[in-house]
């Protein structure tokens, strides 16, 4: 395989430009400094303790959740906590065998494959793992013809963590295989608001309390988000001359960027009026919203429906999506006494 192509399938986690090292520099390094998912830190505090006072690798974790809650900022602080080095790739760029086998071949004892979108990997990579992470070993064919032979390839204890935002997609096997799986929540907005300052002193801004409060409100429960909005915010703070992020700057800022109160963008308020008002609100076929708002299925699916679910604003039923007394309220409409 060409050194081209080992770029692609794994990175350190660092590529050399500015916006990843401001990215990396917001990132926390260990759990102390990891803010949110309590109940996960604490867990994950316990078996890091006793993998290390066994002298073991870590089992194999599971993160799945919507993205941008630190799936992958959570891998790097497990890596850290273990003292082991950590390998990152993704399922889309592991096309065949061969890329696993090439990853794996470089993972020394007790290190941390990391695999984002663990789900879309293909079967036969998928099939692959079984075996390396049971047993720690796997089994390739050599060779083409008669002379064909397989050889049986000893690997490292090592701990796969594997993120999704599809925890649905992955097969039983796969699933099954990882010993210690974790549910990642939207964020807490007292938590958002920890995160949001911790960014600002990163970026060297001065916030005011209710300033970064107001951001933390609009952030979609996503530390992701919140740290974009802050640095669009910052943008606005500047060219504005002022020497600190204030509540006025922060909801002109957000109004002008169409993010409401709420953290609804210009897509979840299209997705919901055309809910309303070109099928009474719902029920709706997600294939129907897509083509009706120009998204993709996946797009609504993975980044849209699941805070809109989260807040209370549409639901699921066995005929489709629709829009509750809430989100009617929340867009101004009034809710149809006749709808269940």
């Amino acid at each position: 395989m060409s050194e081209g192509n080992d770029d692609r399938l794994v990175s350190s986690g660092v590529e050399n430009n500015d916006e990843e090292k401001i990215e990396m520099s917001l990132r926390p390094q260990f759990l102390n400094q990891y803010i949110g998912q309590d109940d996960i830190k604490n867990e994950l505090q316990i078996y890091i303790k006793a993998a290390k006072q066994r002298e073991e690798s870590l089992d194999h974790v599971l993160l799945y959740g919507p993205p941008g809650l630190g799936k992958t900022t959570l891998a790097m602080v497990i890596a850290n906590e273990m003292e082991v080095h950590i390998r990152t790739t993704s399922g889309p760029a592991i096309d065949k065998p061969g890329d696993l086998l090439s990853i794996l071949n470089e993972l020394q004892p007790g290190d941390v494959l990391f695999i984002d979108e663990i789900h879309r990997l293909p079967k036969i990579v998928e099939e692959m793992l079984y075996s390396a992470m049971e047993d720690f070993y796997v089994d390739i064919i050599v060779g083409q013809g008669p002379g064909a032979h397989p050889v049986h390839f000893p690997l490292p204890p090592f701990t796969l963590i594997g993120a999704t935002t599809q925890a649905g997609a992955l097969s039983a096997p796969l699933r099954d295989r990882f010993g210690i799986v974790e549910h990642m929540n939207y964020y807490q907005t007292k938590d958002l608001n920890n995160i949001v300052k911790r960014t600002a002193d990163i970026f060297n801004i001065s916030i005011s309390d209710d300033a970064a409060y107001e951001v933390a409100l609009r952030s979609r429960g996503t530390p992701r988000i919140a740290n974009r909005l802050l640095k669009r915010i910052r943008d606005f703070a500047q060219v504005s001359d002022k020497s600190e992020v204030d509540l006025e700057i922060v909801q002109y800022a957000l109004n002008l960027l169409k993010v409401d109160n709420l953290g609804l963008d210009d897509t979840d308020i299209k997705l919901l009026k055309t809910m309303i008002e070109f099928y009474n609100g719902g029920p709706v076929g997600l294939n129907t919203l897509a083509a009706n708002i120009g998204e993709e299925t996946d797009t609504i699916a993975e980044m849209y429906e699941p805070y809109l679910m989260q807040i209370g604003l549409i639901k699921r039923t066995a005929r489709g999506r629709m829009v509750t007394a809430k989100g009617y309220e929340h867009l101004g409409y009034e809710f149809p006494t006749t709808k269940d």
